[in-house]
């Protein structure tokens, strides 16, 4: 068992006013979002507030289950310490939860007295928290989601996920998805036919399929599917993006479009193809169908980082180093291993059964 109190008592949290600090990106954010519904499921008069990065607010704004959003201060992107201990100290929370600590979202929630702390036990600051679990992310034995979950042991609550379970609750926003709205009628984007989307990114927070292959794969998409092929990124990886541009049928939106458009767009489209990266997360938790390329490495492998859902379909090289190590994966390009016509052949299958009402063709 890897629950443990310092006291080894059993006794449990019975939160009243719950904090869940998750500072890190998207998909991050994103495999957090649950516990509020998991909370409230056992203490419902409990209230739930999420200290996030001002950029991924849009996930958690009006979810049902989520009585609160603070934002953390900082400045030229690091944290303001002194104003995020009166912050977080004001709201008198007597419960913390913090799902992937940094020491500086430690000594925050440690300086802010709050009285039960929860996190991890393996880090030289564990001894900010003081009640601990203790797990190994870095062997990927479970998914992130789930790692999670288990985070809130210390409150009693033993809750098994899996995809029928466990909802997100990201929310649309109504006058972003009119603005998305009025961007394809601006790009004359045809939403007659099944939107495909592309996302040939993941802001080197995994190993990337080669951008070679994902022209490839949109060749064979465009070539054989009625389908709108659209390309998303960030701002900077707008230039990467235009690479994909194979003719006037691609329209690149890279760069266009803020956290809460993405989430509009994405709620529009039928398939949703990328790297390990947090917009793919955002699609499995609105229920799109996900494709997904991911490598080995234990770390960034999709045991752990897949889509959260039964609507996907992962590749993975053919490759098995041992000792497999993220520099080792880029150099010897396994991903480049992965063949993107059997990637096609599952998103045409999945495009028959768009089209088709829910009928696969036989």
């Amino acid at each position: 068992m890897y629950l443990k109190n310092d006291d080894g008592s059993n006794n449990y949290i019975k939160p009243e006013n719950l904090l869940i600090v998750r500072t890190d990106r998207i998909g991050d954010v994103v495999l957090s979002l649950p516990l509020a519904e998991i909370v409230k499921k056992y203490f419902p008069q409990c209230k739930i507030t999420f200290l996030l990065r001002d950029y991924t607010k849009s996930l958690a704004e009006n979810h049902p289950f989520i009585d609160e959003i603070i934002i953390l201060h900082e400045s030229d992107h690091k944290i303001i310490l002194i104003k995020n201990i009166k912050m977080v100290s004001g709201k008198k929370f007597d419960s913390c939860v913090i799902v992937y600590p940094t020491f500086l979202t430690a000594l925050i929630i440690f300086l802010s007295g709050i009285k039960r702390r929860i996190g991890t036990g393996f880090r030289w600051y564990s001894l900010l928290f003081n009640k601990k679990i203790y797990e190994h992310r870095k062997y990927a034995e479970r998914h992130e989601l789930e790692y999670n979950v288990n985070l809130l042991r210390h409150f009693g609550i033993y809750e098994k996920a899996d995809y029928g379970s466990i909802n997100f609750n990201v929310k649309i926003n109504k006058e972003s998805l009119g603005e998305v709205d009025n961007l394809l009628a601006g790009y004359k984007i045809q939403t007659g036919k099944p939107l495909i989307i592309i996302h040939p990114g993941s802001g080197g927070s995994s190993v990337d399929l080669p951008l070679e292959k994902f022209k490839e794969l949109i060749y064979l998409i465009d070539s054989n599917l009625d389908a709108q092929i659209l390309i998303t990124g960030t701002e900077n990886e707008r230039e990467m993006c235009s690479k994909l541009i194979v003719n006037e049928r691609i329209i690149n939106f890279a760069g266009l479009l803020n956290l809460s458009q993405v989430i509009a767009l994405i709620s529009k489209c039928g398939i949703f193809i990328s790297n390990s990266t947090g917009p793919i997360h955002i699609a499995a938790a609105l229920g799109k169908y996900t494709v997904g390329f991911y490598p080995n490495l234990l770390a960034c492998s999709a045991r752990r980082w897949g889509p959260y859902t039964e609507k996907k379909a992962v590749f993975t090289p053919d490759k098995q180093c041992p000792d497999c190590r993220k520099e080792q994966c880029s150099s010897k390009d396994c991903m480049n291993t992965i063949k993107v016509t059997d990637a096609f052949v599952q998103i045409e299958k999945i495009y028959k059964f768009i089209v088709n009402n829910g009928e696969l063709n036989a």
